[in-house]
């Protein structure tokens, strides 16, 4: 296990080069102006020699490749820089934030696991039935639906239809402080909506995963030794059905990711989302390189969590050939 983790992290540090290098080259060649959004109106009308004072200060007059190696160097040492848009440390910035994405990412995938192996082990043990039917046509009805009109959807139902839960944002509106209650509060149409994004994907695998475990050997032996039905199902076909499901957790994170930005628009959730809409837009070159580089390294650590759990469950596999 120690191997594999050494092995991708070494794979990790020239894919976060790359990646980083990449940001500043796009950011470079984008159309927007970090000056002109960091000045906001005072830019309109400002002469040309305080834009270029002020070109000098952002440190943006420099080559998009000298800005790179020295934000690189800066971050080795633990600096990531202060962001423009923000008017703070990069670290703050992402400090403050990351929290509450993570725990809306945590809920929403949790939920979405538990949701779809449930469904899916049930219709795969009724195959052809209506309950199989209804799975799969909701499921497939569900991936096809984008993330934002179904969160529009819900906040019309339940907080303005229904009225019994907030719309967005993280406490009430009158509130002068964070509590649990008011968190939970307002995470469940944020965490819901980003769950139903992810569910389909995982009960159509656990359903194939489980139908193909079925018809094997070893769940036809435990049904002729008399066991149960649920025993069957829930303690022989989806064990090995859970399989290949294993491998998706890790290519479900930038599906993730991009499915909580907008979720987090949406319902005005105070996580890294309106930071990273604001850093691509305003070009903060260090804010939008270690939010980058976050991402890619949630991507990478998904992916290297899906291989540890699949090597741990299957014996047939090991972890040192991975």
């Amino acid at each position: 296990m120690a191997q594999l983790a050494g092995r991708r992290a070494l794979f990790a540090v020239p894919v976060l080069l790359v990646v980083t290098f990449g940001v500043f080259a796009i950011a470079a060649a984008s159309p927007f102006d970090p000056v002109k959004a960091y000045a906001g109106t005072a830019a309109l009308g400002a002469d040309q020699e305080t834009l270029d004072r002020l070109r000098t200060n952002l440190g943006v007059d420099q080559p998009f490749a000298e800005r790179w190696w020295h934000w690189l160097t800066s971050a080795l040492g633990g600096d990531l820089g202060q962001s423009s848009v923000m008017r703070q440390p990069v670290t703050e910035v992402i400090g403050e934030r990351l929290v509450w994405s993570a725990l809306l990412c945590a809920v929403a995938f949790v939920v979405a696991v538990l949701a779809g192996t449930l469904f899916g082990a049930l219709a795969a043990h009724r195959q052809g039935g209506w309950l199989d039917r209804t799975v799969t046509s909701l499921a497939y009805t569900l991936s096809a639906a984008p993330v934002f009109w179904v969160a529009l959807l819900v906040i019309w139902l339940f907080a303005l239809r229904l009225d019994i839960l907030p719309a967005g944002g993280l406490t009430d509106t009158a509130s002068e402080q964070v509590t649990a209650g008011q968190v939970t509060s307002h995470l469940v149409l944020p965490a819901g909506v980003l769950a139903v994004s992810q569910l389909p994907w995982f009960t159509l695998y656990v359903r194939q995963g489980v139908a193909d475990a079925l018809a094997e050997d070893p769940v036809r032996g435990a049904r002729a030794r008399g066991l149960s039905e649920r025993t069957v199902l829930f303690g022989h076909a989806l064990r090995s059905g859970l399989l290949p499901v294993l491998t998706l957790i890790g290519s479900r994170v930038p599906e993730l990711i991009t499915g909580a930005l907008l979720v987090e628009s949406v319902f005005s959730w105070p996580g890294i989302a309106a930071a990273t809409v604001q850093a691509a837009t305003a070009v903060d070159f260090p804010l939008l390189a270690a939010l980058t580089t976050l991402a890619t390294a949630a991507v990478l650590l998904g992916n290297l969590f899906a291989d540890l759990l699949y090597g741990l469950f299957d014996p047939r596999v090991k972890l040192s050939d991975m």
